[in-house]
């Protein structure tokens, strides 16, 4: 059972009280892929949502400050990989800023639509993004999958109060 909410701790809005609630979501991780003028791009999401089953749309936020925006912004598609407990440094790879994301350790391969696809993952697929819509400092990505895989074996890995963590029971 949770407390009545101590309204006397109320904030105003604010980038900081948005950052401390959703640091108490436990969110799924995810890392989003596109083919850039320079090569591969990727980052970590963990805003990804399914929005649709018919047709079948999902959708991620991305910063336009990010290094990957430039790519996700001219590309057509995109590949969206569902990451599993057993890859925490992936995801921490694939978060940090000036990693060499697609250099060894990171086993990937060009998969349909020219999208990189990450070895390894729960599940996976190649998307074609239908919009591009301006939201803040992000841009939230519309895209209708194509088709992937979901026949990767674990547990998802989960991002809560700023670590990933596995699943527990």
């Amino acid at each position: 059972m949770t407390a009545s909410p101590d309204l006397g701790t109320f904030q105003l809005a604010s980038p900081d009280l948005l950052r401390s609630t959703f640091r108490r979501h436990a969110a799924g991780v995810a890392v989003i892929t596109a083919s850039g003028a320079s090569g591969p791009v990727g980052f970590t999401a963990t805003s990804l949502t399914s929005v649709s089953a018919e047709p079948p749309l999902v959708s991620f936020g991305i910063g336009t400050g990010a290094s990957s925006w430039p790519a996700v912004a001219a590309t057509e598609h995109v590949g969206i990989h569902i990451l599993g407990e057993h890859q925490s440094e992936l995801a921490a790879t694939f978060a940090r800023s000036g990693a060499d994301r697609f250099g060894a350790p990171t086993a990937w391969r060009q998969g349909p639509e020219g999208v990189p696809v990450l070895d390894d993952v729960l599940a996976w697929l190649v998307c074609r993004i239908v919009a591009r819509v301006p939201a803040g400092d992000h841009r939230i990505v519309l895209a209708e999958v194509l088709g992937g895989d979901p026949s990767g074996a674990g547990r998802p890995l989960l991002y809560h109060h700023g670590r990933f963590n596995g699943l527990r029971d």
